[in-house]
């Protein structure tokens, strides 16, 4: 299929999908976070399906509706692809190492190690896996809805490669490369109104062999989080895991509750399937009463908090 317009605001369908996903992957995020690192059927358990209710309640350290380090720096990562016109890896990884020395309520050890460790925004990354040799979590999948969306109107090669050059601004390990590269490409696809998941084989061939059969592996129809063999907290299972919530629900709201009630990392999982269930089904598909309490602290910049109707703003600026 062609890419989307390059002009979102000639285009009402893609601003709509195009706000789906920002705000879709940040309802997840919150609507995650206070069930982190629990167990799978924690959320349905205390907020059934059949019984809707206000389950922005938060807890676990989280106000209502209050979004993690996913949603911030998937913010920070918009600003700068605005602000600058483009990708910017310096300004990037500045804004990243602002936001990490305000003392966000929650980072991820491998990023926090990157992004205070001293070093240049071209080292850092690197000797970190380097050093450690553990550099797959998923950290950069988790704030890549916005440069998805932004990178969306160059197509599928070029999508991927601004995805993997993002990516390796935290994580030195090619295999979280690799994983938001196939992410970029999957929401570049719903914008366009497309089967997300049809496009998984012309995606997966461009991913590097050394990662292919991984991706492929949990990528595939018959995958389920069960059969997976590392946390997901690392790239791959949460990749797999988002893409599964949406395969196996038919709306937004049942992909993202799937999502979160597999436990485990649930901001992150959740914040992936509701990017791209929510470009698939267009941000009207979210429930009003998630994006009401829906807030985005920004430690480091001067107190700002974002709600819904900027991140709507957000999406539509990212798309035009």
């Amino acid at each position: 299929m062609s890419p989307p317009s390059p002009s979102g605001t000639g285009n009402p369908d893609l601003v709509r999908r195009a706000a789906g996903a920002v705000i879709g992957s940040a309802v997840g995020d919150a609507l995650g976070a206070p069930f982190e690192f629990g167990p799978a059927g924690a959320f349905s358990g205390r907020f059934p399906a059949s019984e809707p209710s206000s389950e922005m309640r938060g807890g676990g350290g989280w106000d209502a509706g209050e979004a993690t380090d996913d949603t911030q720096m998937a913010v920070l990562v918009a600003e700068s692809l605005l602000e600058r016109h483009g990708l910017d890896l310096p300004d990037m990884f500045t804004r990243f190492q602002r936001w990490a020395a305000a003392d966000p309520k929650d980072i991820g050890l491998q990023t926090e190690d990157v992004l205070t460790n001293g070093l240049p925004w071209d080292r850092a990354a690197a000797h970190h896996f380097r050093t450690n040799r553990r550099a797959a979590g998923n950290g950069s999948l988790m704030r890549a809805t916005t440069s998805a969306v932004y990178f969306a109107r160059g197509g599928r090669e070029a999508t991927m490669d601004a995805a993997r050059r993002i990516a390796a601004l935290t994580h030195g390990d090619p295999a979280a490369w690799e994983g938001t590269a196939l992410f970029h490409e999957l929401v570049r696809v719903a914008l366009g109104g497309a089967d997300p998941l049809a496009a998984l084989p012309a995606a997966l061939a461009l991913v590097h062999p050394d990662h292919r059969d991984r991706y492929a592996t949990v990528l595939a129809d018959d995958w389920h989080p069960d059969q997976a063999t590392q946390f997901n907290g690392a790239v791959w299972p949460c990749l797999g895991s988002a893409v599964w919530a949406v395969r196996t629900t038919t709306s937004y709201e049942d992909a993202v509750r799937a999502a979160v009630d597999l436990g485990g990392d649930t901001d992150t999982v959740a914040a992936v399937a509701g990017g791209l269930a929510g470009a698939f089904y267009g941000v009207d598909a979210i429930p009003g009463r998630w994006t009401a309490p829906l807030h985005v602290p920004l430690p480091g910049f001067d107190g700002r908090v974002l709600r819904a109707p900027d991140l709507s703003d957000l999406a539509r600026r990212l798309a035009s």
